[in-house]
């Protein structure tokens, strides 16, 4: 591959000499027509809603005419199936795509508005948590910009997961109310309505092999269609996201007759539908919901998918030439038994053609081998709920278990079933996917092999070819062109202006990692950027922090396996230090966290607590100054990530090796130029294996050495007696010291880590705590932290979307990508 000689122009332009008086008669135009509102009494949002109004008609064009394209020739398309897409803000990304953020800022200034100003009050779209719903959100980008066509499925949730407040160093979840002032980047399609049913009956009919589903209830799934535009304004997919609407929206003679409740209570379980993400499945109702969230998404999705190929081409026996269905994790496992239904009940397709479209259609993305987060349902709900599915299903797995028996008699079914028979009958919906599908991917290397030797061992020795790894990626657009400003002013001038349209031309940094004059560059940008970030801190924390301080970031979903219990555990153990010898040159940090914990997810909600519990003594001792400040930045989203990871340091990244898929967060840090300190888990070995071993910073135990010790594992009385350090600081946390109003308040906590470690908190402390002191000496030596950071960001390349998007086209897809790939790294 070659070199990209100049950088393609955007698609949409207007010449220089009207192009800003252009889009200031647009966004008037807006503000006037569609917000009726005159410049005199604008509000700052109803500016942002014109601007974005204006923008999305540019969008629109692009949109348009990818569509008609895609139909035109007749190209396969994706449909990437997706609980979350977590998108955040899209006005500042939009304008960048479009290469039109120059001529808005300025026609904004004409008008008197500062584009800077209003972007900040765009809500992010509460449509996902982390990184699976990020990583969604980057490949919709990065197929528009690859010249993939595609269309994502997923749920227009009204509150999305939860607004996270901490009050009193506790986490308080109230609702998120992304929607209030509406969302001008969809368009509602109600045209584009399906019936989805729940519960009923299934009998046969007068035709032999018939079957007639009739649902007891029935809700409607109503589309909104957001354009998502690549880069350049080059091409554009579709994000269709699902909204549930009752049938019968109230029950008039319940409300004459005064039962003001029961009148609206069909609405009311209809529209729960799509409410919130993740609704606590503690209890059987909330379980139920999760199950009718995950298919309701998933039958509208599909009856939309079959419609439009059936409509343009007359058949469904070609369905797999045309159509590529990615499902996104174990959320819409479903789809295979729907695909059956719509093919056989719908389209009287025998079984076996049914099944091979489907098999031939379908491929599955796996990304966790925590054994409680591979759904399981069970069959009594399954059989209420979706009486049909389970008929299907267990059609599938007869079928499946006897062709199996036939080529390996000695197999052991019941680690193959669908049917989980050793816990009360469930189905199992990873096992599900993974038959259903002809590919099943891993998202990083080590997770891809852990797949075939751990949790699908017993499906891989059945189908040796069905897993294959795509290790994830991350857009650089938003992640460092939007993100990082200062940074990308001096790629451009370092590695030439196509770096913006080749990433891999980011290599020719790597040139420049040991130029004191760029070094001094990146502090500077470094330290701006820090100081962006300290205003937030200052504003949503209280805290003052020093922006020379080393800035270490873990900012994540809580979780006991990314274990922000080792690192505020180690954050103890170093404010001690301090304390003890205050009169050593410490290399002054602030530990920045942030992230949220499922609402029913106890022992996080009480990690959480601790880490505000401990900046709060922390940041109130004199005895430690400025040498170490702690922060709890809350409700963490995607447009905080934009500013946090720009003014990081050091990146932690120390899931305990093997439970970590891959991650994206590491890559985007990594991208920035911030130091990774992490296991050797995800896709942390594979930035490893590409910066190189003297630029990251390696701790603790592998995966195979995590598996040891689980077999035998070692007492952990005696892992505390062996690691200096920390028995003091169990000690302090479960007596009290961090909580003197409440003393027993971290007893369970650390009971339950001296009961048992499972995720190797203990026994990888000490490993950890050595790394953060080889990590001091780093810092103290700026000449070789400035080259490691130089190096991590020159050697990213590889984990743009745009290459994990290209793997997916090729191995798993056979989608031709339709724009010329980038230089190799």
């Amino acid at each position: 591959m070659t070199e990209t000689a100049t950088s393609p122009q955007p698609a949409v332009h207007f010449e220089p000499d009207d192009q800003v008086e252009r889009l200031k008669a647009e966004i008037l135009r807006k503000l006037a027509y569609s917000l009726g509102k005159d410049p005199a009494v604008a509000q700052p949002h109803d500016w942002l809603t014109a601007g974005i109004l204006a923008a999305r008609d540019h969008v629109v064009d692009v949109w348009q005419h990818s569509t008609r394209e895609s139909y035109d020739t007749g190209r396969k398309r994706v449909y990437y199936l997706s609980l979350e897409f977590l998108i955040g803000r899209s006005f500042a990304d939009t304008l960048n795509n479009l290469g039109l953020t120059g001529p808005f800022a300025q026609a904004m200034r004409e008008l008197g508005v500062d584009l800077n100003e209003i972007e900040t009050i765009e809500p992010d779209a509460a449509l996902g948590n982390g990184g699976l719903g990020r990583l969604a959100a980057c490949y919709m980008e990065a197929m528009a910009s690859t010249g993939v066509p595609a269309l994502g499925y997923g749920i227009r949730y009204d509150h999305g997961l939860f607004k996270q407040r901490i009050d009193g160093g506790k986490q308080i979840e109230v609702p998120e109310d992304w929607l209030s002032f509406r969302n001008p980047w969809e368009f509602e399609r109600r045209e584009s309505a399906y019936k989805i049913g729940f519960g009923g009956s299934v009998t046969g009919t007068d035709k032999p092999g018939e079957i007639f589903w009739a649902p007891e209830e029935t809700v409607f799934a109503v589309a909104y269609d957001t354009p998502i535009v690549g880069w350049r304004g080059r091409e554009a997919t579709t994000l269709r996201l699902w909204r549930a609407r009752a049938m019968h929206p109230l029950s008039l003679d319940a409300f004459n007759q005064g039962d003001l409740i029961g009148a609206v209570a069909e609405r009311n379980r209809a529209e729960a539908i799509s409410k919130v993400l993740y609704p606590n499945d503690s209890t059987p109702t909330g379980q139920e919901l999760r199950l009718r969230q995950e298919f309701f998404f998933t039958s509208a999705s599909l009856q939309d998918l079959v419609r439009r190929h059936y409509r343009q081409f007359g058949r469904l026996d070609d369905l797999a030439d045309k159509v590529a269905i990615q499902l996104n994790d174990t959320h819409p496992s479903l789809a295979v038994a729907e695909l059956m239904r719509l093919l056989i009940d719908q389209h009287k397709m025998d079984w076996e053609q049914a099944w091979e479209v489907t098999n031939a259609t379908i491929s599955y993305t796996n990304h966790t081998l925590l054994p409680e987060a591979l759904e399981t349902w069970p069959v009594a709900l399954m059989e209420r709920l979706l009486p049909r599915h389970m008929q299907i299903i267990f059609g599938i797995n007869a079928r499946f278990l006897d062709g199996v028996r036939r080529e390996q008699p000695d197999a052991d079914l019941a680690t193959l079933s669908l049917i989980d028979e050793s816990h009360g009958r469930r189905v199992r919906m990873a096992h599900l996917a993974f038959v259903g599908s002809h590919k099943v991917n891993g998202v990083s290397a080590l997770h891809s092999n852990l797949m075939k030797e751990t949790v699908f061992a017993p499906l891989h020795r059945v189908f040796p070819d069905r897993i294959t790894n795509v290790t994830n990626g991350i857009t650089p657009r938003r992640w460092l062109f939007n993100a990082n400003p200062g940074l990308t002013k001096l790629l451009k001038e370092t590695c030439g202006e196509a770096v913006l349209d080749d990433i891999g031309l980011i290599r020719r940094f790597g040139a420049h990692a040991s130029d004191k004059a760029v070094h001094e560059r990146l502090m500077a940008i470094r330290r701006e950027n820090k100081l962006k970030l300290a205003k937030i801190i200052r504003q949503d924390c209280g805290v003052t922090v020093d922006p020379d301080a080393l800035f270490d970031v873990q900012i994540k979903r809580i979780h006991e396996y990314k274990r922000q219990l080792l690192n505020i555990l180690e954050t103890i153990a170093l404010y001690d230090a301090i304390r003890s010898e205050p009169y050593r040159d410490w290399a002054p940090r602030v530990k920045i966290f942030a992230g949220k914990a499922a609402s029913n997810y106890a022992t996080a909600k009480s990690i959480i607590n601790l880490i505000n519990d401990v900046a709060a003594v922390v940041n109130n001792d004199i005895t430690t100054r400025d040498r170490l400040k702690v922060v709890f930045l809350p409700n963490y989203n995607v447009s905080l990530a934009e500013v946090i990871i720009p003014a990081a340091d050091l990146s932690e990244q120390i899931s305990t090796a093997g439970m970590e898929a891959s991650g994206t967060g590491n890559m985007k840090f990594a991208l920035n130029g911030a130091v990774t300190i992490g296991t050797l888990d995800g896709a942390n070995i594979e930035i490893g294996e590409r910066v190189g071993a003297d630029n990251i910073v390696i701790f603790g135990m592998t995966a195979e050495q995590v598996e040891a010790a689980k077999r035998n594992p070692r007492p952990t009385a005696e892992v505390i007696a062996a690691t200096p350090h920390l028995e003091g600081v169990l000690d302090a946390v479960a007596g009290g010291a961090y909580s003197p109003r409440e003393r027993g308040r971290y007893q369970g906590l650390v009971d339950g880590l001296r009961a048992n470690d499972w995720f190797m908190v203990l026994n990888d402390f000490e490993s950890y705590r050595q790394a953060q002191r080889h990590v001091d000496g780093l810092w103290a030596d700026p000449a070789t932290w400035w080259r490691m950071s130089v190096t991590n960001t020159a050697h990213c390349a590889w984990f743009s979307a745009d290459r994990a998007i290209r793997e997916y086209a090729e191995r798993i897809w056979n989608v031709p990508v339709g724009l010329p790939a980038q230089t190799a790294e």
